[in-house]
């Protein structure tokens, strides 16, 4: 059930298993009607704020990107009332301008992933299909970046992300391929994230933290597990600092458009919504079965 006053979530990627700022801290094991999510989550206040932190992957890296359960995962936060998420991944840069170290924060989404079934919360006599022309919450994306910079950090303020199913890294003729469609980072996991914290109404963005250069840049080592875990250490020690920064600047009241994104999408008529799936999303249409 939704506790208290809408809450920030933190979704940690590879390299951010915990976040030492939460205080007050406390353990949350949910059960929800989509599977278990990565782990425990891990409530606590940060600036005052209520945060929920949760590992992506699972605390020691133990799920790789395919099983992953998002719809679980993303259910457990709004259960939590959680309203804004700010979403921490790792990402291969596909231009020259994106540095390992730097921080891309992507405006646009190049869906590459084939489990489209896993990527919604409706179906089963619910119908919604929710505008997503715009997939990231850009008040939230501004104030990340306005952090970042107040921070003195390499940010890039918009850009595409592409999701590829992983778990292997690219080929270079497939590297090669993004690059000249004019994608910006490529990663295994955020994309499918953005597309439920939309259906459940939560303002979602992302910080694409960028570990390699993919393996389009012959004159760098193609990109490996290996060669990427010193710049996730200090990516994820700059993650913790601008999430610090920007906590006490998100608004308390959830009165974006990304609050409200099922007012015109819900398709079937509410007097055809079966009660059993109506019970399975209740912390998703809970202000719609009020009325």
């Amino acid at each position: 059930m939704k506790e208290g006053a809408p809450a920030i979530g933190i979704i940690g990627g590879s390299g951010l298993y915990q976040m030492e700022e939460l205080s007050e801290t406390t353990d949350h094991k949910i059960d929800t009607p989509f599977g278990p999510p990565s782990d425990i989550l891990i409530g606590g206040k940060v600036s005052g704020r209520q945060v929920y932190f949760l590992p992506r992957h699972g605390r020691g890296h133990r799920l790789l990107p395919h099983e992953l359960n998002h719809r679980a995962n993303i259910y457990a936060l709004r259960s939590l009332n959680v309203r804004w998420i700010i979403s921490v991944t790792a990402v291969g840069s596909l231009q020259e301008k994106y540095a390992p170290r730097d921080i891309l924060l992507p405006s646009q989404f190049y869906d590459r992933t084939s489990l489209r079934a896993a990527h919604t919360f409706f179906g089963e006599g619910i119908a919604a299909h929710v505008s997503f022309a715009e997939p990231i919450s850009a008040g939230l994306r501004n104030l990340l970046a306005e952090s970042a910079r107040n921070l003195q950090i390499n940010v890039h303020n918009g850009g595409t992300y592409v999701n590829m199913d992983g778990p292997a890294f690219s080929t270079r003729a497939e590297s090669e391929f993004n690059r000249r469609n004019g994608f910006d980072v490529i990663g295994m996991t955020n994309l499918p994230e953005a597309k439920l914290a939309r259906e459940a109404e939560i303002a979602l963005a992302t910080m694409a933290m960028i570990t390699d250069y993919d393996c389009w840049k012959v004159e760098e080592e193609p990109v490996s597990a290996q060669t990427v875990i010193g710049h996730l250490l200090a990516n994820a020690e700059t993650a913790r600092k601008v999430i610090a920064d920007v906590i006490p600047r998100i608004p308390t009241e959830p009165n974006w458009p990304e609050h409200s994104a099922l007012d015109a999408a819900l398709v079937t008529d509410r007097k055809l919504w079966p009660e059993k799936t109506v019970g399975k999303l209740r912390p998703i249409l809970d202000r719609f079965l009020a009325r």
